[in-house]
């Protein structure tokens, strides 16, 4: 019996050759069946569990201003709407839920077809429980349970983010959701402190790092740069208008005198160590926020120059102000000229009778008695 025997590498190629051909994929079968962005990319309902999960209860920083009512501020393909100016309107009118460098705590997400709604501090409507919509009905009509909640505990104090999406709510995770709503919400600042200082501008941020104070900044700002102030003053300046100016360090260390006019540093005195004195009076930084925007466009609508002629009124046609309008406000109505018995005309209708025209008074005080002997101002027997 004669055996053929193989050399060892031809065998070991050979079974090698045979495993990569039965692991490796057809190409056919690859090109049968192509795969649909439809099915795989939408997020599956374990993934939803997952990242509710993971944002329920999350404490995060505001970015924006966040305003109160039930219309939510909406993110899609990473544009914030509505405007700053809308944000600023809204909350003149409901006011803010939460502000720039404000902690807040995500107490809802529902994750929907084609959006996620993040609620924070409670959301933009407050639902009540199953048990709080129990009525007693009785004699024909129906009351709620005693001990229910008042109508001001139904008020929500919160607001509500909405993450827009064109066809569906796509496959991801909690630190991708995290990513989109960075235009919003800061997860990554350790303090309130640094949450703030993101939303100034580069100029501002400098100054609070190096805890120097410039001229147009508000109260907020000082206080970040250098903390609560050990003393206060009240007073006026030259002009009588009033001021407060807050006192940091004490001689023989530096010395800021800090004076605010309103909510804005007007004015910066610094008493440096070697006794110079240096003041600072121009504006450094220019910060005028959007509610100060909107409150200088309500009060130009309501100003007097703009109200309309035909202003509405409680007045009965013809009947005239009990208080009259001011000089510069009055309008000129046309005069009727009456005629004198003279025959000359005259613009006063008191003058064509002269009967109606008051009695002058003498220097020395006492009233002529009339042509009939009769005192004055009285009416003459029949």
């Amino acid at each position: 019996m004669i055996r053929h025997r193989f050399p060892l590498g031809v065998l070991t190629a050979l079974l090698v050759a045979g495993v990569c051909f039965c692991t490796a994929p057809s190409a056919s079968g690859q090109a049968a069946k192509p795969a649909d962005s439809n099915t795989t990319d939408r997020m599956t309902p374990q993934t939803r569990m997952l990242v509710i999960r993971s944002l329920q209860s999350e404490r995060v920083f505001a970015r924006i201003l966040f305003p109160q009512g039930d219309k939510a501020i909406k993110i899609k393909n990473g544009v914030v709407s509505p405007t700053d100016m809308v944000i600023a309107q809204q909350v003149s009118e409901y006011g803010a839920a939460a502000k720039p460098g404000d902690r807040c705590v995500i107490t809802d997400v529902q994750i929907k077809e084609k959006e996620i709604a993040i609620d924070i501090n409670g959301g933009s409507k407050k639902h009540q429980k199953w048990y709080q919509h129990i009525q007693i009905a009785g004699g024909g009509a129906s009351t709620p349970i005693p001990g229910g909640p008042s109508p001001q505990s139904l008020d929500s104090h919160g607001a509500t983010v909405v993450l827009e999406f064109d066809k569906y709510v796509p496959e991801m995770n909690g630190d991708q959701v995290r990513a989109l709503l960075a235009p919003v919400f800061d997860f990554k600042a350790l303090t309130q402190a640094e949450a703030y200082e993101k939303t100034l501008p580069p100029k501002v941020q400098e100054a609070i790092k190096e805890h120097k104070v410039l001229v147009g900044m508000d109260k907020e700002m000082v206080m970040y740069a250098k903390g609560r102030p050990p003393q206060k003053i009240r007073d006026k300046d030259e002009k009588g208008q009033d001021y407060e100016e807050w006192i940091y360090g004490n001689p023989p260390e530096e010395v800021d005198f800090v004076r605010f006019q309103g909510n804005e540093v007007a004015r910066l005195e610094i008493m440096t160590v070697d006794g110079k004195k240096i003041v600072r009076t121009e504006k450094e930084v220019e910060l005028q926020s959007k509610e100060t925007e909107v409150a200088q466009q309500q009060q130009k609508t309501l100003s007097p120059t703009t109200r309309p002629a035909n202003a509405p009124t409680l007045r009965r046609p013809g009947e005239e102000a009990e208080y009259p309008t001011p000089s510069n406000q009055r309008v000129s109505q046309p005069t009727d000229n009456t005629s004198t018995p003279n025959g000359t005309s005259c613009p006063d209708p008191t003058c064509a009778n002269p009967q109606t025209q008051p009695i002058p008074i003498p220097p020395n005080g006492v009233p002529p008695a009339s042509p009939t002997g009769a005192p004055p101002h009285a009416v003459p027997s029949q």
